[in-house]
């Protein structure tokens, strides 16, 4: 958990609740050390290096109406770029037109981006302040972010500056793996499985 992650997520509502489970002490010391400490949480070596090999995340945001919106954003494998430490980014591809998640953080900024690793079973949890950068307004930044080898029309990119984060606990995220990682685990079995049928073709033609 980073510095100010308390500061933000533990409301007085929250700790209310922390009170009543027993857990408002121990987490009440980090919201009061977050409160305490001047400007954003700076990303480590371990962000960088676990955002690096994402594909995939999903976006919170809030409309006008006050409801929230979380959508799954996807890409190849490292599409959201650390920029600094303190900020990370993407390339916003074209999806469906409805634009809400665009719409959304053009008023209202605040975000949370969460991070899932099902296959390790690690879950990266972050606050922050979004901003659209078109092409026209950065076109270096835009291309910077762009993957020529992937297929997606990109119509401009995501800035977030990040606020806090927390690297939450693995209890209950269910094991899923990704076609490239199963063909991995399973690429020695079919080899042996091909020696397999190899040497039973063998073996009937001797005894042919």
């Amino acid at each position: 958990m980073s510095k100010r992650y308390g500061s933000i997520a533990f409301t007085r509502a929250v700790r209310s609740v922390q009170e009543q489970h027993g857990s408002a002490t121990f987490y009440g010391r980090k919201a009061d050390s977050g409160a305490a400490t001047s400007g954003p949480d700076r990303l480590t070596d371990d962000e960088r290096g676990y955002l690096a090999e994402q594909d995939h995340f999903y976006l919170a945001t809030v409309g006008e109406t006050g409801w929230p919106y979380v959508q799954f954003r996807g890409g190849p494998a490292g599409f959201v770029r650390v920029l600094d430490d303190h900020s990370v980014g993407w390339a916003d591809f074209r999806g469906n037109l409805q634009y809400i998640s665009t719409g959304n953080m053009g008023g209202e900024q605040r975000v949370a981006l969460i991070f899932l690793d099902y296959a390790h079973r690690r879950r990266l949890k972050v606050f922050g302040h979004a901003r659209i950068v078109t092409a026209e307004q950065n076109p270096e930044l835009v291309a910077s972010m762009t993957d020529p080898t992937y297929d997606a029309v990109v119509e401009r990119a995501v800035v977030v500056g990040i606020a806090a984060y927390d690297w939450n606990c693995p209890q209950h995220i269910t094991p899923r793996y990704t076609a490239a990682e199963l063909d991995g685990a399973l690429e020695p079995m079919r080899r042996r499985l091909a020696a397999l049928e190899a040497e039973n073709a063998e073996l009937r033609a001797r005894r042919l």
